[in-house]
Protein backbone atom coordinates (compact mmCIF):
# COMPACT_ATOMS: atom_id res chain seq x y z
CA UNK A 1 0.00 0.00 0.00
CA UNK A 2 2.77 2.44 0.88
CA UNK A 3 4.30 2.39 -2.58
CA UNK A 4 0.93 2.82 -4.28
CA UNK A 5 -0.04 5.73 -2.02
CA UNK A 6 3.28 7.47 -2.59
CA UNK A 7 2.88 7.00 -6.35
CA UNK A 8 -0.59 8.55 -6.20
CA UNK A 9 0.71 11.49 -4.18
CA UNK A 10 3.63 12.05 -6.54
CA UNK A 11 1.28 11.93 -9.53
CA UNK A 12 -1.17 14.52 -8.21
CA UNK A 13 1.65 16.78 -7.06
CA UNK A 14 3.29 16.61 -10.48
CA UNK A 15 0.10 17.85 -12.15
CA UNK A 16 -0.34 20.61 -9.56
CA UNK A 17 3.22 21.77 -10.19
CA UNK A 18 2.59 21.70 -13.92
CA UNK A 19 -0.41 23.97 -13.45
CA UNK A 20 1.48 26.43 -11.25
CA UNK A 21 4.24 26.48 -13.86
CA UNK A 22 1.73 28.24 -16.13
CA UNK A 23 2.13 31.34 -13.96
CA UNK A 24 4.76 33.97 -14.60
CA UNK A 25 6.67 34.84 -11.38
CA UNK A 26 4.67 38.02 -10.85
CA UNK A 27 1.41 36.08 -11.32
CA UNK A 28 1.45 34.39 -7.90
CA UNK A 29 0.16 37.50 -6.13
CA UNK A 30 -2.53 38.17 -8.73
CA UNK A 31 -6.17 37.84 -7.73
CA UNK A 32 -8.11 37.55 -11.02
CA UNK A 33 -11.36 36.66 -9.21
CA UNK A 34 -12.14 38.91 -6.26
CA UNK A 35 -14.09 36.13 -4.54
CA UNK A 36 -10.95 33.97 -4.37
CA UNK A 37 -7.53 34.43 -2.76
CA UNK A 38 -4.44 35.15 -4.91
CA UNK A 39 -2.56 32.17 -6.31
CA UNK A 40 0.09 32.25 -3.58
CA UNK A 41 -2.58 31.14 -1.10
CA UNK A 42 -3.22 27.92 -3.03
CA UNK A 43 0.49 27.08 -3.15
CA UNK A 44 0.33 26.94 0.64
CA UNK A 45 -3.24 25.73 1.08
CA UNK A 46 -2.79 22.36 -0.59
CA UNK A 47 0.07 21.19 1.68
CA UNK A 48 -1.50 22.84 4.75
CA UNK A 49 -4.78 20.98 4.23
CA UNK A 50 -2.89 17.72 3.75
CA UNK A 51 -0.70 18.08 6.83
CA UNK A 52 -3.49 19.32 9.06
CA UNK A 53 -5.46 16.14 8.33
CA UNK A 54 -2.63 13.61 8.17
CA UNK A 55 -0.02 14.88 10.61
CA UNK A 56 -2.17 16.87 12.98
CA UNK A 57 -5.32 14.78 12.53
CA UNK A 58 -4.60 11.06 12.17
CA UNK A 59 -1.09 11.00 13.63
CA UNK A 60 -1.32 13.78 16.23
CA UNK A 61 2.16 15.03 15.36
CA UNK A 62 3.40 18.56 16.10
CA UNK A 63 2.99 21.23 13.47
CA UNK A 64 5.71 21.72 10.88
CA UNK A 65 4.99 25.45 10.71
CA UNK A 66 2.15 26.60 13.01
CA UNK A 67 1.76 29.97 11.32
CA UNK A 68 1.49 28.50 7.82
CA UNK A 69 -0.68 25.59 8.97
CA UNK A 70 -3.18 28.19 10.20
CA UNK A 71 -2.81 30.87 7.50
CA UNK A 72 -3.31 28.41 4.67
CA UNK A 73 -5.82 26.13 6.40
CA UNK A 74 -8.97 27.31 4.65
CA UNK A 75 -9.91 29.49 1.71
CA UNK A 76 -12.82 31.83 1.18
CA UNK A 77 -16.19 31.61 -0.55
CA UNK A 78 -17.82 35.01 0.04
CA UNK A 79 -21.47 35.60 -0.76
CA UNK A 80 -21.44 36.63 -4.43
CA UNK A 81 -24.10 39.27 -3.70
CA UNK A 82 -22.52 40.56 -0.48
CA UNK A 83 -18.80 39.71 -0.27
CA UNK A 84 -18.65 40.96 3.34
CA UNK A 85 -20.46 37.75 4.29
CA UNK A 86 -18.24 34.65 4.38
CA UNK A 87 -17.79 31.53 6.47
CA UNK A 88 -15.06 31.45 9.13
CA UNK A 89 -11.53 31.53 7.71
CA UNK A 90 -8.10 32.88 8.73
CA UNK A 91 -7.60 36.62 8.39
CA UNK A 92 -6.02 37.75 5.14
CA UNK A 93 -2.50 39.04 5.86
CA UNK A 94 -1.39 42.51 4.88
CA UNK A 95 1.53 40.87 3.07
CA UNK A 96 1.60 37.28 1.90
CA UNK A 97 4.72 35.20 2.56
CA UNK A 98 7.21 35.07 -0.30
CA UNK A 99 6.98 32.32 -2.89
CA UNK A 100 10.31 30.71 -1.82
CA UNK A 101 9.03 30.55 1.78
CA UNK A 102 5.80 28.88 0.75
CA UNK A 103 7.54 26.46 -1.62
CA UNK A 104 9.93 25.44 1.15
CA UNK A 105 6.92 24.77 3.39
CA UNK A 106 5.26 22.77 0.61
CA UNK A 107 8.34 20.61 0.04
CA UNK A 108 8.75 19.95 3.76
CA UNK A 109 5.13 18.85 4.02
CA UNK A 110 5.38 16.61 0.97
CA UNK A 111 8.44 14.87 2.40
CA UNK A 112 6.68 14.38 5.74
CA UNK A 113 3.59 12.96 4.00
CA UNK A 114 5.65 10.41 2.10
CA UNK A 115 7.27 9.35 5.37
CA UNK A 116 3.91 9.10 7.16
CA UNK A 117 2.23 6.47 4.97
CA UNK A 118 3.29 3.47 7.07
CA UNK A 119 2.45 5.25 10.34
CA UNK A 120 -1.04 6.03 9.08
CA UNK A 121 -1.55 2.43 7.97
CA UNK A 122 -0.58 1.21 11.44
CA UNK A 123 -3.50 3.18 12.92
CA UNK A 124 -6.16 1.68 10.66
CA UNK A 125 -7.74 -0.33 13.49
CA UNK A 126 -8.49 2.71 15.63
CA UNK A 127 -8.63 5.70 13.26
CA UNK A 128 -11.49 5.76 10.69
CA UNK A 129 -9.56 8.11 8.39
CA UNK A 130 -6.59 5.73 8.40
CA UNK A 131 -8.55 2.74 7.09
CA UNK A 132 -7.62 1.86 3.52
CA UNK A 133 -5.60 5.07 3.32
CA UNK A 134 -8.83 7.09 3.40
CA UNK A 135 -7.12 10.28 4.59
CA UNK A 136 -4.70 10.14 1.64
CA UNK A 137 -7.56 9.69 -0.81
CA UNK A 138 -9.23 12.71 0.75
CA UNK A 139 -6.20 14.98 0.39
CA UNK A 140 -5.62 13.74 -3.17
CA UNK A 141 -9.21 14.46 -4.18
CA UNK A 142 -9.04 17.84 -2.45
CA UNK A 143 -5.99 18.69 -4.55
CA UNK A 144 -7.64 17.43 -7.74
CA UNK A 145 -10.61 19.72 -7.13
CA UNK A 146 -8.32 22.68 -6.58
CA UNK A 147 -6.51 21.98 -9.84
CA UNK A 148 -9.78 22.79 -11.60
CA UNK A 149 -10.24 25.91 -9.47
CA UNK A 150 -6.75 27.12 -10.34
CA UNK A 151 -7.41 26.73 -14.04
CA UNK A 152 -10.68 28.63 -14.15
CA UNK A 153 -8.92 31.36 -12.15
CA UNK A 154 -6.08 31.35 -14.66
CA UNK A 155 -8.53 31.77 -17.51
CA UNK A 156 -9.39 35.17 -15.99
CA UNK A 157 -5.72 36.13 -15.54
CA UNK A 158 -4.01 38.71 -17.76
CA UNK A 159 -2.02 37.04 -20.52
CA UNK A 160 1.27 38.67 -19.52
CA UNK A 161 1.05 36.90 -16.14
CA UNK A 162 0.96 33.45 -17.75
CA UNK A 163 3.45 31.29 -19.63
CA UNK A 164 2.08 29.34 -22.57
CA UNK A 165 3.61 25.83 -22.42
CA UNK A 166 5.03 24.08 -25.45
CA UNK A 167 3.10 20.89 -24.61
CA UNK A 168 -0.37 22.49 -24.87
CA UNK A 169 -2.57 20.40 -27.23
CA UNK A 170 -4.05 21.86 -30.40
CA UNK A 171 -7.44 23.40 -29.64
CA UNK A 172 -10.33 21.15 -30.75
CA UNK A 173 -12.40 23.47 -32.92
CA UNK A 174 -14.80 22.77 -35.76
CA UNK A 175 -18.47 22.40 -36.49
CA UNK A 176 -20.78 19.89 -34.84
CA UNK A 177 -22.31 16.96 -36.64
CA UNK A 178 -25.68 17.03 -34.87
CA UNK A 179 -28.56 19.45 -35.11
CA UNK A 180 -29.85 20.55 -31.70
CA UNK A 181 -32.52 18.12 -30.55
CA UNK A 182 -34.33 16.97 -27.43
CA UNK A 183 -34.70 13.33 -26.41
CA UNK A 184 -37.19 11.60 -24.16
CA UNK A 185 -36.18 10.10 -20.82
CA UNK A 186 -38.95 7.90 -19.37
CA UNK A 187 -40.01 7.91 -15.74
CA UNK A 188 -38.02 5.64 -13.48
CA UNK A 189 -36.04 5.16 -10.28
CA UNK A 190 -32.78 6.87 -9.39
CA UNK A 191 -30.31 6.35 -6.58
CA UNK A 192 -28.75 9.51 -5.20
CA UNK A 193 -25.63 9.18 -3.11
CA UNK A 194 -23.76 6.08 -1.98
CA UNK A 195 -22.70 4.37 1.21
CA UNK A 196 -19.15 4.76 2.50
CA UNK A 197 -18.66 1.01 2.25
CA UNK A 198 -19.31 1.26 -1.50
CA UNK A 199 -16.89 4.12 -2.04
CA UNK A 200 -13.93 3.47 0.22
CA UNK A 201 -13.81 7.23 0.56
CA UNK A 202 -16.59 9.67 -0.23
CA UNK A 203 -17.19 13.24 0.89
CA UNK A 204 -19.87 13.70 3.52
CA UNK A 205 -22.41 15.14 1.06
CA UNK A 206 -22.28 11.95 -1.03
CA UNK A 207 -23.96 9.79 1.58
CA UNK A 208 -26.17 8.17 2.63
CA UNK A 209 -27.86 6.82 -0.49
CA UNK A 210 -31.56 7.08 -1.09
CA UNK A 211 -33.92 6.21 -3.91
CA UNK A 212 -36.73 8.12 -5.57
CA UNK A 213 -38.78 7.98 -8.74
CA UNK A 214 -38.36 10.67 -11.39
CA UNK A 215 -41.24 11.51 -13.75
CA UNK A 216 -40.52 11.36 -17.46
CA UNK A 217 -39.09 14.44 -19.19
CA UNK A 218 -37.42 15.64 -22.38
CA UNK A 219 -33.86 16.93 -22.35
CA UNK A 220 -31.38 18.53 -24.73
CA UNK A 221 -29.37 15.82 -26.45
CA UNK A 222 -26.24 17.97 -26.19
CA UNK A 223 -25.32 20.92 -23.96
CA UNK A 224 -26.20 24.45 -25.04
CA UNK A 225 -23.40 25.83 -27.20
CA UNK A 226 -21.88 29.28 -27.51
CA UNK A 227 -23.55 29.53 -30.91
CA UNK A 228 -26.99 28.72 -29.50
CA UNK A 229 -26.52 31.11 -26.60
CA UNK A 230 -25.62 33.89 -29.03
CA UNK A 231 -29.22 33.90 -30.25
CA UNK A 232 -30.33 34.66 -26.68
CA UNK A 233 -27.80 37.49 -26.43
CA UNK A 234 -28.84 38.98 -29.77
CA UNK A 235 -32.50 38.78 -28.73
CA UNK A 236 -31.67 41.11 -25.81
CA UNK A 237 -31.92 38.28 -23.30
CA UNK A 238 -29.74 40.15 -20.82
CA UNK A 239 -32.05 43.16 -20.97
CA UNK A 240 -35.42 41.44 -20.45
CA UNK A 241 -36.41 41.19 -16.79
CA UNK A 242 -39.28 38.78 -17.51
CA UNK A 243 -36.70 36.09 -18.32
CA UNK A 244 -34.94 36.34 -14.96
CA UNK A 245 -35.90 35.65 -11.37
CA UNK A 246 -35.90 38.73 -9.14
CA UNK A 247 -32.58 37.93 -7.43
CA UNK A 248 -30.94 36.86 -10.68
CA UNK A 249 -32.06 40.07 -12.43
CA UNK A 250 -30.78 42.24 -9.60
CA UNK A 251 -27.40 40.48 -9.76
CA UNK A 252 -27.13 40.66 -13.55
CA UNK A 253 -27.97 44.38 -13.55
CA UNK A 254 -25.52 45.06 -10.76
CA UNK A 255 -22.75 43.30 -12.67
CA UNK A 256 -23.66 45.04 -15.92
CA UNK A 257 -23.85 41.72 -17.76
CA UNK A 258 -24.52 41.67 -21.48
CA UNK A 259 -22.86 38.34 -22.38
CA UNK A 260 -21.08 35.39 -20.71
CA UNK A 261 -18.01 36.28 -18.65
CA UNK A 262 -15.53 34.72 -21.10
CA UNK A 263 -16.93 36.48 -24.17
CA UNK A 264 -15.40 39.74 -25.30
CA UNK A 265 -15.38 42.04 -28.34
CA UNK A 266 -12.52 43.77 -30.12
CA UNK A 267 -12.77 45.93 -33.22
CA UNK A 268 -16.33 44.81 -33.79
CA UNK A 269 -15.52 41.09 -33.61
CA UNK A 270 -16.60 38.66 -30.92
CA UNK A 271 -14.01 36.45 -29.20
CA UNK A 272 -13.93 33.86 -26.47
CA UNK A 273 -11.32 34.19 -23.76
CA UNK A 274 -9.28 30.98 -23.76
CA UNK A 275 -6.65 29.95 -21.27
CA UNK A 276 -3.84 31.51 -23.33
CA UNK A 277 -5.45 33.95 -25.69
CA UNK A 278 -8.53 35.28 -27.43
CA UNK A 279 -10.19 32.80 -29.79
CA UNK A 280 -12.40 33.81 -32.72
CA UNK A 281 -16.00 33.15 -31.77
CA UNK A 282 -16.64 31.21 -34.97
CA UNK A 283 -14.02 28.63 -33.95
CA UNK A 284 -15.64 28.08 -30.55
CA UNK A 285 -19.32 28.36 -31.47
CA UNK A 286 -19.76 24.59 -31.05
CA UNK A 287 -18.14 24.52 -27.63
CA UNK A 288 -20.52 24.38 -24.66
CA UNK A 289 -21.27 27.83 -23.26
CA UNK A 290 -19.93 28.38 -19.73
CA UNK A 291 -22.24 30.61 -17.70
CA UNK A 292 -23.66 31.03 -14.21
CA UNK A 293 -26.82 29.23 -13.15
CA UNK A 294 -28.63 32.58 -13.22
CA UNK A 295 -27.78 33.03 -16.92
CA UNK A 296 -28.67 29.42 -17.67
CA UNK A 297 -32.09 29.89 -16.05
CA UNK A 298 -32.77 33.00 -18.13
CA UNK A 299 -31.82 31.21 -21.35
CA UNK A 300 -34.02 28.24 -20.45
CA UNK A 301 -36.98 30.53 -19.75
CA UNK A 302 -36.32 32.24 -23.10
CA UNK A 303 -36.58 28.77 -24.66
CA UNK A 304 -39.80 28.00 -22.76
CA UNK A 305 -38.09 25.34 -20.66
CA UNK A 306 -36.08 25.03 -17.43
CA UNK A 307 -32.83 23.65 -16.00
CA UNK A 308 -32.74 20.00 -14.94
CA UNK A 309 -32.69 18.83 -11.32
CA UNK A 310 -30.05 16.66 -9.68
CA UNK A 311 -32.42 13.68 -9.76
CA UNK A 312 -33.18 14.25 -13.45
CA UNK A 313 -29.46 14.38 -14.16
CA UNK A 314 -29.08 10.97 -12.54
CA UNK A 315 -31.97 9.53 -14.50
CA UNK A 316 -30.64 10.91 -17.80
CA UNK A 317 -27.04 9.87 -17.06
CA UNK A 318 -27.27 6.56 -15.23
CA UNK A 319 -30.72 5.16 -15.99
CA UNK A 320 -31.09 2.10 -18.17
CA UNK A 321 -33.97 0.62 -20.14
CA UNK A 322 -33.67 -2.56 -18.07
CA UNK A 323 -34.67 -0.65 -14.94
CA UNK A 324 -31.19 -0.93 -13.47
CA UNK A 325 -28.69 1.90 -13.11
CA UNK A 326 -25.30 2.19 -14.76
CA UNK A 327 -22.11 3.26 -12.98
CA UNK A 328 -21.39 5.63 -15.89
CA UNK A 329 -23.56 7.00 -18.70
CA UNK A 330 -21.83 4.72 -21.25
CA UNK A 331 -22.00 1.57 -19.12
CA UNK A 332 -19.71 -0.23 -16.70
CA UNK A 333 -16.28 0.30 -18.26
CA UNK A 334 -13.88 2.64 -16.49
CA UNK A 335 -13.68 6.25 -17.77
CA UNK A 336 -11.42 6.60 -20.80
CA UNK A 337 -10.56 9.31 -23.32
CA UNK A 338 -13.18 8.20 -25.84
CA UNK A 339 -15.95 8.57 -23.25
CA UNK A 340 -15.67 12.32 -22.91
CA UNK A 341 -13.57 15.44 -22.58
CA UNK A 342 -12.40 15.13 -18.98
CA UNK A 343 -9.15 14.32 -17.14
CA UNK A 344 -7.27 17.07 -19.03
CA UNK A 345 -7.76 15.34 -22.36
CA UNK A 346 -7.90 18.58 -24.38
CA UNK A 347 -6.99 21.30 -21.86
CA UNK A 348 -10.01 23.18 -23.25
CA UNK A 349 -13.64 22.60 -24.18
CA UNK A 350 -14.39 20.69 -27.38
CA UNK A 351 -17.33 20.72 -29.82
CA UNK A 352 -20.34 19.28 -28.02
CA UNK A 353 -20.69 16.12 -30.11
CA UNK A 354 -17.05 15.05 -29.92
CA UNK A 355 -17.53 11.96 -27.71
CA UNK A 356 -20.44 9.88 -29.04
CA UNK A 357 -19.22 6.79 -27.16
CA UNK A 358 -20.00 8.58 -23.89
CA UNK A 359 -23.75 8.86 -24.54
CA UNK A 360 -26.21 7.53 -21.98
CA UNK A 361 -28.78 4.78 -22.51
CA UNK A 362 -31.29 7.39 -23.71
CA UNK A 363 -28.89 8.98 -26.19
CA UNK A 364 -28.04 12.02 -24.06
CA UNK A 365 -24.50 13.19 -24.79
CA UNK A 366 -21.78 14.63 -22.55
CA UNK A 367 -23.47 14.34 -19.20
CA UNK A 368 -19.91 13.60 -18.09
CA UNK A 369 -17.21 15.74 -19.68
CA UNK A 370 -16.76 19.07 -21.48
CA UNK A 371 -18.07 21.05 -18.51
CA UNK A 372 -19.65 20.46 -15.16
CA UNK A 373 -23.42 20.40 -15.41
CA UNK A 374 -25.57 22.95 -13.60
CA UNK A 375 -28.68 21.65 -11.87
CA UNK A 376 -31.36 23.80 -10.27
CA UNK A 377 -31.21 21.75 -7.07
CA UNK A 378 -30.11 23.67 -3.96
CA UNK A 379 -27.07 22.08 -2.34
CA UNK A 380 -27.94 20.37 0.93
CA UNK A 381 -27.40 17.04 2.63
CA UNK A 382 -29.29 13.90 1.72
CA UNK A 383 -31.75 12.52 4.30
CA UNK A 384 -29.67 11.22 7.19
CA UNK A 385 -26.69 13.45 6.32
CA UNK A 386 -23.83 13.36 8.78
CA UNK A 387 -20.76 15.61 8.75
CA UNK A 388 -18.57 12.62 9.53
CA UNK A 389 -15.07 13.77 8.46
CA UNK A 390 -13.02 14.42 11.64
CA UNK A 391 -11.92 18.03 11.87
CA UNK A 392 -13.91 19.04 8.80
CA UNK A 393 -17.51 19.43 9.94
CA UNK A 394 -17.99 22.46 7.72
CA UNK A 395 -16.83 20.91 4.44
CA UNK A 396 -20.40 20.70 3.12
CA UNK A 397 -22.62 22.03 5.88
CA UNK A 398 -21.22 25.56 5.66
CA UNK A 399 -22.77 25.79 2.19
CA UNK A 400 -26.28 24.52 2.97
CA UNK A 401 -27.47 28.11 2.63
CA UNK A 402 -29.92 28.05 -0.28
CA UNK A 403 -27.50 30.06 -2.45
CA UNK A 404 -25.33 27.15 -3.61
CA UNK A 405 -26.57 24.69 -6.21
CA UNK A 406 -25.47 21.19 -7.17
CA UNK A 407 -23.28 20.59 -10.20
CA UNK A 408 -22.75 17.11 -11.61
CA UNK A 409 -20.63 15.49 -14.28
CA UNK A 410 -17.14 16.71 -15.15
CA UNK A 411 -15.30 19.43 -17.02
CA UNK A 412 -12.19 19.05 -19.15
CA UNK A 413 -10.22 19.86 -15.97
CA UNK A 414 -11.95 17.26 -13.78
CA UNK A 415 -9.70 14.33 -12.91
CA UNK A 416 -10.91 10.83 -13.80
CA UNK A 417 -10.78 9.90 -10.09
CA UNK A 418 -13.72 12.26 -9.49
CA UNK A 419 -15.91 10.78 -12.22
CA UNK A 420 -18.34 8.79 -10.07
CA UNK A 421 -22.13 9.02 -9.87
CA UNK A 422 -22.27 10.14 -6.24
CA UNK A 423 -19.74 12.98 -6.57
CA UNK A 424 -21.32 16.42 -6.12
CA UNK A 425 -19.89 19.88 -6.63
CA UNK A 426 -21.61 23.14 -5.73
CA UNK A 427 -21.40 26.83 -6.53
CA UNK A 428 -23.48 29.93 -6.02
CA UNK A 429 -26.03 30.68 -8.73
CA UNK A 430 -24.37 34.07 -9.28
CA UNK A 431 -20.85 32.71 -9.76
CA UNK A 432 -19.97 32.85 -13.49
CA UNK A 433 -16.38 31.59 -13.57
CA UNK A 434 -16.69 27.79 -13.39
CA UNK A 435 -16.18 25.48 -16.37
CA UNK A 436 -19.92 24.76 -16.16
CA UNK A 437 -22.33 24.05 -18.99
CA UNK A 438 -26.08 23.41 -18.94
CA UNK A 439 -28.94 22.00 -20.91
CA UNK A 440 -32.71 22.53 -20.94
CA UNK A 441 -35.46 20.11 -19.97
CA UNK A 442 -39.16 20.10 -20.66
CA UNK A 443 -42.25 18.04 -19.87
CA UNK A 444 -42.70 14.50 -21.12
Amino acid sequence: MAETTIERLNSVWARTDRIFDLLAPEGYLAQPIALRHPFIFYVGHLPAFAWNHVGGGVLGQPSLNPAFDELFSRGIDPDADDPTRCHAHPDVPDTWPTLPEVLAYRDRVRAALRESVEAVSARADREPMARNGRVFTMLIEHELMHQETLLYMMQRLDLELKVRPAWLPVLPTGRGRRRPAMVHVPAGPVTLGAGLAELGFGWDNESPSHELVVPGFTIDETPVTNGQFLAFVEDRGYGRPELWTGDDWHWARGEGLAAPAVWTEQDGRRFLRGLFGLLPFEETAQWPVYVSLAEARAYARWRGSRILTEAEFHRAAFGDRSGAERPYPWGATAPADHHGNFDFRCWSPAPVDSSPEGASAWGVHELVGNGREWTDTPFTGFPGFEAWIPGYAGYSADFFDGKHFVLKGASWATAAELVRPSFRNWYQAHYPYVFAKFRCVGPE
